[in-house]
């Protein structure tokens, strides 16, 4: 009995117990489903987070690629040319000249190099023009010749390209086409905007260019004017309407990037003016500013008009430019008041208003001629009163200068550059470039029209306004920027640079003429002559010497003479063999008279070895 007692306290406590060891192995399971669940759900979570956060970053979508091509008009003042270029289109933006350098004697003009533009001319639809100044127009007529494309541009500026083709002889080849500000022309998968802008010369537009990349803004040349002598004010509304858009990229011109502030409007030159004119009572005004500054054209005339004044007209450049803006509409002159310069002589002095080119003392320019009394039919007297209305262009300083000196030893008096506001830039100061930025919003920003200083230094105003260093790009000429409406990057190179305008001669005169002529320039020339019997193979005449701007023959007679004798012993010492060889004979010659002449002046001049057959 006990122990079937015990046996059953035993099996009960063995029952009571079992249960208690599962139920603490299910708890434990549960805890861990708890855990592995709460895991889950926060895997799932955070799944889920970085789905939304994807969802929320825009994909970028890469869309046909455009092309960016400045041939011109980057590290440099003119030869202003760009190339844009999309799938199978390309078109051109301005296509200006450039003048030359001190380092290059008897260069003309400089323009672009279009070896990359007649690569492609099958693939041109057009060409486009912000205005009608020289740097952007100068080089149409030189590349029209090679191909015939249409051009697009103002009214203005399409009847002073008309003067440039007339000159070329090209005029009516070419299909040109008057666009008004706010159109649009198509250019293939691109589209190009015309948006009014204020410049020193009338009808001057910035262009908004629609490309399946994006939409990118050049300015052209501009300022912001609120005040124009034409009334018409830059379109800062449509520059806005594009930035709240969208604009892919921004090309802005850099010229004035240096100076701080605002440009003044063209209206103060005008109260300059009318002071200046009363102080010049009693005397001839002459006045000396750049043909294709229209509006400052137009207030000479409203002063001469007001102090009954005639008004003549000298320089070539001048006369074609006023002639096409008095026939176009753009000068406001009453019937009378220009005279030919043949009838200056039938009015008093004192009644008469020159204007006339040459404010940046171009040797050849008519203001030149004068101050060097090389006139036909003016001569500077005490009794003229000139005004120089023009800031010299960078390098010019020296040219301005001299002709001011001779000017006033003539007794003339001169009033130039900063003395009274005579002059005003055309082109946008540190806080109109700010507005632009601010108005256009860019994602990118490409700095043009400039030396790389003024480059610089407008990329440093692109930064301050919060624009990303890596999106602000300085190109240079022949750069091929790209861009997929994502990203922008200079990617390649094409041929780029310039082409020397020498006369009728284009891109004749190369580096090496160039060195020539200033070899020619600082140490002067000798020419040696001699005579040789090609049959006996000796010497029947000379050596001579001929000298041209080395020295002066009469006084160095001496030296000439040791000269000669020097080339005398020189062609003694000559076997037959090289007296035959006529190359390495002048060689020789030009190696001996060299080392001499060095020995015996520190010069180096070009020495040309010239032998006769007799």
């Amino acid at each position: 009995m006990v122990n079937e007692k015990e046996k059953n306290s035993r099996s009960k406590q063995g029952a009571s117990a079992a249960p208690k060891r599962t139920y603490r192995k299910r708890a434990v399971t549960k805890d861990k489903e708890n855990k592995e669940n709460k895991t889950n759900l926060k895997t799932e979570a955070q799944s889920a987070s970085k789905t939304k956060s994807r969802a929320r970053q825009p994909k970028e979508i890469k869309k046909t690629p455009v092309k960016i091509i400045p041939l011109g008009g980057l590290n440099e003042i003119g030869k202003n040319m760009t190339v844009f270029e999309c799938s199978n289109d390309m078109f051109i933006l301005d296509c200006g000249l450039a003048f030359p350098d001190a380092d290059m004697p008897g260069v003309d003009i400089v323009i672009p190099d279009f070896t990359y533009v007649e690569r492609n001319q099958e693939k041109i639809r057009g060409i486009v023009i912000t205005h009608g100044h020289e740097d952007h127009i100068g080089g149409l007529a030189y590349l029209l010749k090679k191909i015939n494309v249409p051009v697009y541009a103002t009214r203005l500026t399409i009847g002073l390209i008309e003067g440039k083709l007339k000159e070329q002889g090209i005029f009516g080849k070419v299909n040109l086409n008057i666009v008004e500000p706010k159109k649009t022309v198509k250019m293939g998968c691109m589209a190009v905007e015309f948006i009014k802008v204020n410049h020193s010369i009338p009808d001057s537009v910035g262009m908004a260019i629609h490309t399946p990349a994006g939409v990118i803004v050049h300015t052209g040349d501009f300022k912001v004017d609120y005040s124009p002598i034409d009334g018409k004010i830059i379109d800062l509304a449509r520059f806005g309407e594009l930035g709240s858009r969208g604009v892919l990229a921004l090309m802005a011109d850099s010229t004035n990037a240096e100076r701080p502030g605002y440009t003044h409007s063209e209206r103060t030159v005008g109260d300059s003016f009318d002071k200046l004119f009363q102080k010049g009572e009693g005397k001839r005004i002459i006045i000396a500013t750049f043909s294709s500054n229209i509006h400052r054209v137009q207030q000479i005339v409203n002063c001469a008009v007001r102090y009954d004044r005639k008004v003549a007209v000298f320089g070539r450049s001048m006369v074609n430019v006023i002639n096409t803006a008095i026939e176009l509409g753009y000068l406001e002159a009453p019937e009378g008041i220009f005279i030919d310069i043949e009838m200056m002589n039938r009015y008093e002095s004192e009644r008469i208003v020159l204007i006339t080119t040459g404010s940046q003392g171009e040797p050849m320019s008519a203001l030149t001629r004068m101050a060097m009394n090389d006139h036909k039919k003016v001569n500077i007297t005490p009794m003229d009163f000139i005004i120089i209305s023009a800031t010299p262009i960078p390098g010019n300083e020296k040219f301005v200068t001299r002709v001011v000196n001779e000017l006033m030893k003539s007794g003339a008096e001169v009033v130039y550059e900063a003395m009274y506001e005579v002059h005003v830039s055309g082109h946008a100061c540190q806080e109109e470039l700010k507005l632009m930025q601010s108005l256009t919003k860019p994602k990118f920003f490409i700095p043009v029209h400039g030396e790389y200083k003024h480059l610089k230094k407008h990329a440093d105003l692109a930064l301050q306004l919060g624009m990303p260093k890596e999106n602000v790009i300085i190109a240079e000429i022949g750069n091929v920027i790209e861009t997929d409406g994502n990203t922008m990057k200079v990617v390649s190179q094409v041929p780029a640079g310039r082409v020397l305008v020498d006369g009728l001669g284009v891109g004749d005169v190369g580096s090496i003429v160039l060195r020539d002529r200033k070899h020619l320039a600082q140490d002067g020339l000798i020419i040696i002559v001699i005579g040789i019997e090609r049959s006996s193979n000796e010497i029947v005449a000379g050596p001579d010497i001929i000298s041209r701007g080395f020295v002066y023959v009469r006084e160095s007679e001496e030296l000439m003479v040791e000269a000669k004798g020097l080339l005398t012993d020189t062609l003694a010492n000559c076997s037959a063999s090289e007296l035959r060889e006529w190359n390495s004979l002048k060689g020789k010659l030009r190696d001996a008279l060299s080392d001499y002449i060095y020995q015996k002046t520190k010069r180096s001049p070009m020495i040309l070895p010239i032998i006769m057959e007799t």
